[in-house]
């Protein structure tokens, strides 16, 4: 594949991924800083092809957020409640299984599990959600909680994040959520997040977790107050956890949705920075297999583009997504099978139906 630039400037990222060299951070900002989105795109498009051909990864999946209640105060959150105010909520058993029979079809292969930091309730509550999908529904996968959420249980139980970790396995859980990484350094979590996991606790619970025989996803909240070095910081982090452990399937990048005054976001991020981020994410993360296009956040148009940018994976049905639109997500809450088909056919690419670890269980 012959890539064609405008900028001379890119030539020498250019020849090192023609070589299959690293990339720098320096590389990753003149990847940003180009106008030649175009050229990036075509770097990308050719790594991806190198990794995955002209395969487009989705699953029937189902989200559920058991609860709403956080002690926490993140500055991009519409979400969060506090115990006692208008519109709490923590699901028991008999409303969980309810929620999930509302919305059940038996092509879900996998639940998709995220929450409030809810000090409400011990840890024994977090771990019974997993037992009880696992035992009304053996064959779904549950991909439950952040590494956020394993360092909050750590501290709510008083025991270390392996020993969370290995409790949730034995109660069913398969693999860990990407969320509640935002960005990975101190200046931006002391602005956003300051009462969540720091940089190296994030890190240290994706690492427990591949230590334990997890595969886990990553995500990066981008969009707000963090700069274009922090976002390469970023994926420099994630990238040498990876060397450690090869434990990622995935590298998620979500854009930011403004409806927040507290964080100050009066606008979306823009069509190019979506698709400039998600290009850059893939020449950065050499050793990810996937770049995911989330249409939740970026919508269906874009999310078709994002296939010719680098991204080989959009996610999945969803069903019923919550807290991208408490936020002002423009998209549907859920999306068909037969509609993430088209949106893969119609750019050209060939729709794969997987399972949670990238498992092909259909091509179309």
């Amino acid at each position: 594949m012959s890539v064609l630039l405008t900028d001379t400037n890119l030539q020498n990222v250019k020849e090192k991924v023609l070589n299959g060299e690293r990339l720098s951070i320096e590389d990753g900002l003149t990847l940003y800083e180009t106008p030649d989105l175009l050229g990036v795109a075509q770097l990308a498009n050719l790594v991806n092809e190198r990794k995955n051909g002209q395969n487009v990864y989705f699953i029937e999946n189902l989200y559920i957020n058991p609860t709403n209640v956080c002690e926490a105060n993140c500055g991009f959150c519409g979400f969060k409640r506090k115990p006692g105010e208008e519109g709490a909520y923590t699901m028991d058993e008999e409303a969980l299984l309810k929620y999930v029979s509302d919305r059940w079809n038996d092509n879900i292969r996998e639940f998709h599990i995220v929450g409030g930091h809810n000090n409400e309730v011990g840890f024994d509550y977090y771990v019974n959600i997993v037992k009880t999908l696992k035992k009304h529904y053996p064959h779904v996968t549950v991909k439950a909680y952040t590494g956020a959420e394993i360092e909050f249980f750590s501290r709510l139980a008083g025991i270390s994040m392996k020993e969370v970790i290995q409790t949730l396995m034995d109660a069913g859980l398969s693999t860990l959520t990407g969320g509640g990484a935002e960005i990975l350094t101190e200046r931006y979590r002391a602005i956003m997040s300051p009462e969540k996991a720091s940089t190296d606790q994030w890190l240290e619970a994706h690492e427990t977790a591949h230590n334990l025989g997890l595969r886990t996803h990553s995500t990066m909240l981008y969009g707000s107050v963090e700069s274009k070095e922090e976002r390469l910081i970023h994926m420099q982090r994630v990238r040498e956890l990876q060397d450690r452990t090869n434990g990622f399937m995935v590298f998620i990048p979500l854009a930011m949705q403004p409806r927040n005054v507290k964080a100050g976001l009066n606008r979306r991020t823009s069509a190019y920075d979506d698709m400039r981020t998600i290009a850059v994410s893939r020449l950065m993360l050499d050793n990810f297999p996937h770049i995911k296009a989330y249409w939740i956040n970026i919508g269906v148009q874009l999310t078709q583009m994002a296939l010719t940018f680098g991204s080989s994976d959009i996610h999945g049905t969803l069903i019923e997504e919550r807290i991208s639109h408490s936020v002002g997500a423009l998209t549907s809450a859920g999306i068909t099978r037969k509609e993430l088909i088209h949106m893969i056919k119609s750019a050209g690419k060939n729709p794969v139906e997987r399972d949670t670890f990238y498992n092909i269980i259909k091509e179309y």
